[in-house]
């Protein structure tokens, strides 16, 4: 599966456009990791609770959309974007989105 960003995929020919294809999770820290990013929100610095959390939700929303890929039978996701919500106080939603293209 080739994923890219932009509307063409070098060196390949897209010879049909299958659709739009996504993929989201919701994440959120437990509760001990939530206190420990409020006191390092104080003192300044990187919170790296809320780093892995987000890189983690970004890898299982791109599986995801892949997934959703694979079964409509592409060969690569153009266009790909990712869009962030947050849905409560210590959670937020990751969505991984693109279009789905068979190539040739």
């Amino acid at each position: 599966m080739i994923i890219v960003t932009t509307d063409f995929i070098k060196g390949k020919e897209i010879v049909e456009t299958i659709g739009v294809v996504k993929g989201n999770t919701i994440r959120a820290k437990w509760f001990g990791k939530d206190i420990m990013a409020g006191l390092r929100q104080v003192v300044g610095g990187e919170l790296k609770e809320y780093t892995e959390m987000l890189t983690e939700a970004r890898l299982e929303a791109m599986q995801r959309m892949v997934e959703e890929a694979e079964d409509k039978g592409a060969d690569g996701i153009i266009n790909v974007r990712y869009m962030t919500a947050q849905v409560m106080a210590s959670a937020a939603e990751i969505l991984a989105y693109g279009t789905a293209v068979k190539l040739k």
